[in-house]
């Protein structure tokens, strides 16, 4: 007997199918995000060859590509994740609610070396709750862990107000502000770079594109694939510049 449907697949599966017959509905905003899976709505992208198919929550991503399977397109179809650029792997096997049953299951987590099972306490944890509390200023989350500097850095840190620590933390803390922006261009470079390298590793200018990609030129990124698919281009150039580049807009 076909196991049944759980009651969140079972919501989603009505609402994608008033959507096929009315695209003016929102999921989420009908739903609720927090009735949706995260995974159900990663930003994605489908190309039927190298033309873009659509863009969007990757649970309608994926029902628009099994359409276009179901319908003999003869062209590849590859389904990538905004963010990353990376390839997303779909099952698109069975009816519409068995591909959203699928997309809704969360993802397992491996407990291992760098996945410990979080269900359990560390020994530090076991450590803190096993000492008494006394009297004094109360625990703010801190673990403590070994670092390792140079003396004239030890000297500098003494005479930071608030002490090692809490001087130690404000460098931490002013460090990820100021490389925020600087992550983002990366990750935006690396999330271009996948999609290129699958999509389009083939095509000529792969080489100069990439090079001009990590240099942070968009007009020699441009020229280097003026001759690539219409499609193509437009989505490197927005996923390595973002959405609002004048260039990038159809």
């Amino acid at each position: 007997m076909k196991p049944r449907l759980c009651l969140a697949a079972q919501i989603i599966t009505r609402m994608i199918l008033r959507k096929l017959k009315n695209p003016g509905i929102n999921i989420e905003s009908s739903l609720g995000s927090d009735r949706v899976s995260p995974i159900l709505s990663t930003p994605s992208t489908a190309f039927e060859g190298s033309r873009r198919l659509l863009s969007g929550p990757l649970i309608e991503v994926a029902l628009a590509v099994k359409t276009a399977v179901e319908k003999g397109s003869s062209n590849p179809f590859l389904v990538f994740d905004d963010a990353t650029g990376r390839v997303i792997d779909l099952d698109l096997r069975g009816t519409k609610a068995d591909v959203i049953e699928r997309l809704s299951r969360s993802p397992r987590s491996v407990v291992g070396r760098y996945a410990p099972d979080r269900t359990k306490p560390s020994e530090h944890e076991k450590e803190g709750a096993s000492e008494p509390r006394g009297r004094g200023r109360p625990k703010l989350g801190v673990v403590a862990r070994e670092v390792t500097l140079l003396p004239r850095q030890w000297e500098w840190l003494a005479t930071q107000p608030g002490g090692t620590s809490a001087a130690l933390r404000r460098l931490v803390d002013e460090a990820k502000r100021n490389g925020i922006p600087r992550q983002q261009r990366r990750s935006a470079q690396e999330a271009a770079y996948q999609f290129m390298l699958a999509i389009a590793g083939d095509l000529p200018g792969f080489e100069q594109a990439t090079r001009a990609l990590f240099a942070d030129s968009h007009s020699r990124l441009a020229q280097c694939i003026a001759d690539w698919p219409k499609d193509v281009r437009a989505h490197v150039l927005r996923l390595a510049f973002g959405p609002t580049d004048r260039s990038t807009r159809t």
